[in-house]
């Protein structure tokens, strides 16, 4: 999508850049429009590098090209964060003063903007009633939170985090296709304790896992998330159950599983586990020189999912995978499936500097035939709404 990001005058603009780094990560074109005041805040360059597009502010630059209503015509979506009381006052006023107000004049596509400001300034009259008119005209409102605010101030008015903002624009743009769908998504890497302070693990960050239930949730589906040991953050509004080892993910995933009509299990699970955890941390001097340690089999989850799934229940599987040929690749793909007896399996190659725990991936998709249905490579974000559209295929 093309989408403007739009950055106001206030303090909380350092957490735009953030919105406009994931959007740009997430596989969209985004154009950034400051106010003045918002550049005394965050510097032009690191927007610039960061949107990858020229950072736009003068009301009268680019006459020639009509660019003041041009930036807003060619919109799909528009971001204002933050939103600075004076900043909503004028949207509801319709005020077209600066080239912001002029881009969002200009414009048909959704707007969704996110206010900070002080508390009393938030609970003021003017201001509350402005919000409500917004809301009125289909304004989507994400935030404020509550918390610490500048100097020792704290309460209602915090500018709400990037993740959740970028979350609530893109359903207020995306596709809707989910609504009324209800998804269980696995996430992170399990860990297998050795000891109190030990465990057998991977590398997973959990970062494809979450950015499928974002896309999730922005189509309108109702998500649950369990997540393993997560190193990224979960947008607030999901519903989110955290468990450690594999033992403990087969226990939510089957007490979560019923009720679901799409299973995607996107975690990295260990195939074993120590066969006995120490009580204590186990010490080096009384081990010796070898440490001798016995591991036996954790359960397939993915394999009694599809053995137990109810008719019309869809299951996506992952395997993550070294081999570096893409043939050899593709046939451990058809193979795993074979043996997993899930709907499809999202097939990536993962090694010391890929897939896990890096911000894009590179998938291809078989089905129970073991044919490619699908290949998506760049952000995980990008890659999760690809995996997503097989859902609109029919089961």
């Amino acid at each position: 999508m093309n989408i403007v990001v739009g950055i106001t005058g206030g303090i909380a603009a350092y957490k735009a850049v953030n919105v406009v780094r994931a959007l740009v990560l997430a596989g969209h074109d985004v154009h950034v429009v400051a106010t003045e005041n918002a550049l005394r805040f965050v510097g032009r360059p690191t927007l610039e590098a960061l949107s990858r597009n020229l950072v736009h502010s003068d009301l009268y630059e680019g006459v020639a090209e009509v660019r003041h209503v041009a930036i807003g015509q060619a919109a799909d979506l528009i971001v204002v964060a933050p939103a600075t009381a004076n900043t909503i006052a004028k949207l509801a006023g319709g005020f077209a003063d600066d080239l912001l107000g002029n881009t969002i004049l200009a414009s048909t596509a959704p707007l969704v903007i996110a206010p900070a400001m002080h508390t009393e300034m938030w609970r003021n009259a003017a201001t509350v009633a402005n919000i409500a008119l917004l809301r009125e005209r289909g304004v989507t409102i994400v935030g404020p939170a509550s918390g610490q605010l500048t100097g020792t101030d704290s309460g209602p008015g915090r500018m709400s985090e990037p993740d959740d903002i970028v979350a609530a624009a893109l359903a207020a743009a995306g596709p809707r296709d989910l609504v009324g769908v209800r998804i269980l998504i696995t996430a992170g890497g399990t860990r297998e304790p050795l000891d109190p302070v030990r465990f057998i693990g991977n590398r997973s960050s959990g970062r494809q896992g979450v950015a499928l239930a974002r896309a999730a949730l922005a189509r309108g589906a109702d998500v649950t998330l369990v997540v393993a040991n997560l190193e990224v953050a979960v947008p607030a509004s999901l519903d989110v159950q955290h468990v450690g080892s594999a033992l403990e993910l087969a226990e939510a995933v089957a007490v979560a599983s019923p009720d679901a009509d799409v299973i995607i299990m996107a975690a990295a699970v260990a195939d074993y586990r120590p066969e006995s955890v120490a009580d204590a941390k186990i010490k080096k001097e009384t081990q010796g020189d070898v440490l001798d340690l016995r591991l036996v089999k954790n359960p397939d989850i993915l394999r009694s999912l599809a053995d137990s799934r109810r008719p019309g229940q869809r299951i996506i599987g992952f395997a993550a995978e070294t081999e570096q040929d893409d043939a050899a690749l593709l046939e451990l793909g058809r193979a795993k499936i074979a043996r997993k007896g899930s709907d499809y399996l999202v097939v990536n190659r993962v090694g010391w500097t890929e897939g896990f725990g890096t911000e894009g991936n590179s998938i291809l998709v078989l089905n129970r035939a073991g044919d490619i249905v699908a290949e998506a490579a760049g952000s995980k974000q990008s890659v999760a709404d690809s995996i997503l559209d097989l859902l609109s295929e029919p089961a």
